[in-house]
């Protein structure tokens, strides 16, 4: 038997890329698409192949995530490049954007030359890099923006921090034009969220506890998109949170604003009315903020407006979240639940179709990170393949692959799930 031939037999296609929804089997050659055949056109003559049965189940191009958070160098407690690419498999992962607020931060090529390096040396998922906007993410002078790129820097990004200078941030906008790559901004005007740890809102009241407002991420998003309106450089909004914040990128779309947008999903699937007391695994950045802005991202998803689901995969270990909810970092885990929330909450309940999940999860991603052979199945491309089972009823529960659980997802009952994960025509992760 051919062990770089593959045959996916019995699943149900769905490519936004291609248009296409319906059962189709797939041949996969040297870790390429090879061909798309109709169900049992060459029932008597098998290829010499390996063969997965995928009957019942649907077959997406491979989920592209463009927003993790892997800790190395310097977090390898709370996660390391290789536990990170296992919480992705299981998730149905293939292809990740790490962020660089490490430690040291990936501001420079000898640190992303050794990351990159080690990060080939780990079966799974492909690991691509963001590098930081600025040296040391101290929001003072600009990263080597060419030098990054020409290394294979995919974006450029202080998440975890915002770049408070706009004049800065302008000129990052500008030399990230130049060099032909786009900025990833974390909206949050620190004089305005000053750490708080809750939304401003009717669960932060009840529970005393100061909060952090909508509009400390929604004036940075109007400062960004008209920044980016300004220089014609295409800014990347992540983890948007509020409805303010989706209503603006909704217009500056519509005005010809080169702006893309992302939701996590903790932002579609809980609000503030969910968290459980002080539990410091519901406390991330931006934090859960009221029904009417969960109604409005999924809406955004929806509509395009927001373009991405990612995780913001934020591991840390429980040590440090038994800090309580003022000293606990923000930041929860993503990755092995992401597809069964966006299954639950947007597709089972009909805000989403399945064929506009796998362009918010594959395809777009794919895109805005210009990684051409991936985020479709066509003939040719990747075959970075998640296979999955849209019914399957599971409880979300520890362990978990990722080296952390601060997940505020313990204990939830979701449907549908990651049944295998392929990655360059390889089975990385089956869960039959």
């Amino acid at each position: 038997m051919n062990s770089n031939r593959l045959l996916i037999t019995g699943g149900y296609l769905i490519d936004p890329s291609q248009n296409f929804e319906g059962k189709k089997d797939i041949l996969i050659e040297d870790g390429r698409v090879k061909s798309i055949l109709k169900p049992n056109q060459i029932p008597s003559k098998r290829p010499n192949a390996e063969i997965f049965n995928a009957e019942g189940l649907w077959v997406f191009p491979g989920l592209v995530d463009m927003h993790v958070h892997f800790r190395e160098p310097g977090g390898e407690e709370d996660e390391t490049l290789e536990t990170g690419a296992r919480s992705a498999l299981v998730g149905g992962v293939t292809t990740v954007l790490a962020m660089p607020n490490t430690s040291p931060a990936l501001d420079n090529s000898r640190i992303l030359r050794s990351l990159q390096k080690k990060s080939k040396q780990i079966p799974g998922p492909h690991i691509f890099f963001a590098a930081a906007i600025t040296k040391k993410l101290g929001g003072q002078a600009l990263s080597d923006f060419k030098a990054l790129k020409d290394c294979g820097v995919l974006a450029f990004t202080d998440d975890g921090r915002p770049v408070m200078d706009s004049g800065l941030m302008r000129k990052a906008l500008e030399k990230s034009k130049e060099v032909g790559s786009f900025i990833i901004s974390h909206c949050e005007d620190l004089n305005l969220s000053q750490g708080r740890p809750l939304n401003e809102g009717d669960a932060a009241r009840r529970k005393k506890i100061e909060g952090a407002p909508a509009a400390s991420e929604a004036v940075m998003v109007s400062r960004d998109l008209l920044l980016a309106e300004l220089t014609g450089a295409h800014v990347h909004i992540a983890h948007v949170s509020s409805k303010i914040s989706v209503q603006m990128i909704r217009e500056a779309k519509a005005r010809g604003v080169w702006v893309t947008a992302e939701a996590s999903p903790h932002h579609f699937s809980l609000s503030e009315k969910d968290i459980p007391g002080c539990d410091p695994n519901f406390k991330m950045n931006p934090p859960l903020r009221s029904q009417e802005d969960v109604a409005a991202v999924q809406e955004g998803l929806k509509d395009g407006t927001l373009d991405v689901i990612a995780t913001d995969h934020a591991p840390h270990r429980k040590s440090k979240k038994a800090k309580g909810i003022f000293r606990a970092p923000f930041g929860v885990i993503g990755l092995e639940t992401s597809l069964g929330l966006a299954l639950t909450h947007l597709v089972h309940r009909k805000i989403l179709t399945p064929k506009q999940l796998v362009e918010r999860m594959s395809g777009a991603p794919a895109r805005i990170l210009g990684l051409r052979k991936k985020g479709s199945l066509k003939v040719g491309s990747d075959a970075d393949v998640t296979i999955l089972d849209p019914n399957c009823a599971w409880q979300v529960m520890p362990p978990f692959a990722s080296k952390s659980s601060n997940s505020p997802f313990v204990g939830m009952r979701l449907k549908g799930r990651a049944r295998a994960t392929l990655v360059g025509g390889k089975v990385v992760f089956h869960n039959a």
